[in-house]
């Protein structure tokens, strides 16, 4: 067994019984990462001397006994809308194409406490917008199962890393399925939990009132290791809740026997690919073989999910975004008549035209006139999305269905057609609104050897019910292959 081959736990008590170490760890990523890296670019900033630097600290400290986290020397990768001191965070935009952040965000302090060890910064869709990891000011990143389809986004230059091999687990955010979409598309474990779970502070924000971080990894029992370590009141954010439920590992137990499961009969009708509905429901059918209860319900107002999200998302982007003006820190036109010219021509230059199409957007529903048919009428609308689980929740442990409607597509076929890359998130964005949890676990390939993920979704702070019914699953499915390994699932 190759060393890569290891989970992130599995590695951390390989090295802590001395058996490896995290340089040995370290160089083993790094080696793939040269062999795949010009492939796939999952990578927008990477020091291999300061990785192996950092590595060697790690080590010398879980010796002589300061460190002994249970990620203790494992190489992990951060998202590059996560602040890292002393180290580029460009929002793979060019516009903080030279911004070093003089503090690190809360979720990357936890990590490097419990001894991980960062490799670089992954790429992404500019400032978290999109669907593809296509609107990255750094190139595209590739699908390391088939490399002319996308990884998913945003977050698909970490969800690409961990299915590569090129790191062993990786933080995401999750605006609006950011992190279970690309974790579908790559064959990984992507959750985001309930949101104030994890801090986001240092987070770049884009929705602040949907932003989450979480783990991309590569098993269930990685996800609820990174997800105790990285969940903590924060007093830095005022979002951030207090909970003294954060014991996850303890919900890695192999029964769902009485366990209530809903379906939604909207999320498999019309748009969903035949190969995805199959294996999301063949997945359903082991639990139900496990003892789970399985019932079909229907799930009201999900239809009105995408319009409300993309009004709620703009308007707050719209605001974020405005503190990026080329005055303080970042990108700033070289050529410019005033101050007011400065600022346009900055912007224009500056932002892709993705983040200028959802910037002017979200102005537009907060302009005067606009402001009650829009932006209002989507916050009610938001509220109606949260009863409507409310309701569903007080029936149902976990609810399953896609994560999305088809296996990863073609890389330029999303851009060409924003609407459709939009509609993609239709099972995702309702639990960024709702503030609910929620997983991605493989469950099975299509025709054309690319994974299909089945989402879980489990209602607020009820993450522990979400790793149980995942664990349970995972270990009657087995292991999940690589993209690199001979033989395909």
């Amino acid at each position: 067994m190759s060393l890569l081959d290891l989970t992130a736990t599995q590695l951390a008590k390989a090295i802590k019984k001395g058996d490896v170490t995290a340089v040995d760890a370290m160089q083993a990523v790094i080696e793939q990462i040269e062999n795949k890296e010009k492939e796939l670019n999952c990578y927008v900033t990477f020091d291999k001397e300061a990785a192996l630097e950092n590595a060697k600290k790690v080590q010398a400290g879980i010796e002589d006994g300061s460190i002994s986290g249970p990620l203790a020397g494992v190489p992990v990768a951060i998202k590059d809308n996560m602040c890292t001191e002393g180290v580029l965070t460009t929002c793979s935009s060019r516009i903080l194409g030279n911004f070093i952040p003089a503090f690190s965000a809360e979720a990357v302090i936890r990590l490097e406490k419990a001894g991980a060890v960062i490799i670089g910064k992954t790429n992404m869709d500019e400032f978290a917008m999109g669907s593809t990891t296509e609107t990255s000011a750094y190139g595209v990143t590739r699908n390391p199962w088939n490399t002319e389809h996308v990884p998913g986004g945003s977050s698909g230059g970490s969800a690409a890393a961990v299915a590569a091999g090129e790191c062993f687990f990786a933080l995401g955010s999750d605006t609006g399925g950011s992190i279970r979409q690309p974790a579908s598309y790559c064959g990984v474990v992507g959750m985001k939990p309930t949101y104030g779970t994890v801090s986001r502070y240092g987070l770049i924000a884009y929705g602040s009132s949907l932003d989450q971080i979480g783990p991309l990894c590569k098993d269930v029992t990685d996800c609820a290791t990174i997800m105790e370590i990285i969940a903590s009141h924060d007093t830095k954010d005022s979002t951030s809740m207090s909970r003294n439920d954060t014991d996850f590992t303890s919900a890695l137990v192999n029964d769902v026997n009485g366990m209530r499961i809903g379906i939604p009969r909207t999320y498999f009708g019309e748009g969903l690919d035949p190969q995805v509905k199959k294996a999301v429901l063949d997945a359903v059918d082991v639990l139900k073989s496990k003892g789970a209860i399985v019932e079909e319900f229907d799930l009201d107002l999900v239809d009105y999910a995408i319009p409300t999200y993309y009004t709620i998302a703009a308007a707050e982007a719209s605001s974020n975004l405005e503190r990026f003006d080329g005055v303080k820190y970042g990108y700033r036109a070289k050529k410019y008549e005033g101050l007011h010219d400065m600022y346009k021509r900055t912007r224009s230059e500056g932002f892709g035209a993705e983040v200028k199409r959802r910037i002017m957007l979200g102005s537009f529903v907060l302009s005067s006139g606009y402001y009650d048919a829009y932006y209002l009428k989507a916050l009610r609308v938001k509220a109606l999305i949260k009863k409507a689980f409310d309701n569903a929740f007080a029936k149902y442990d976990i609810i399953i269905g896609p994560v999305a409607p088809t296996t990863a597509p073609k890389l330029g076929s999303s851009l060409a057609d924003p609407i459709k890359m939009y509609l993609g998130d239709i099972y995702t964005i309702s639990l960024n609104l709702a503030g609910l949890p929620g997983m991605s676990i493989p469950c099975g390939v299509d025709l054309n050897g690319l994974p299909i993920g089945m989402q879980i979704i489990g209602d607020c702070f009820k993450e522990h019910n979400i790793i149980r019914a995942a664990y349970t699953y995972e270990l009657a499915r087995g292991g999940f292959k690589t993209p690199y390994d001979k033989e395909v699932q």
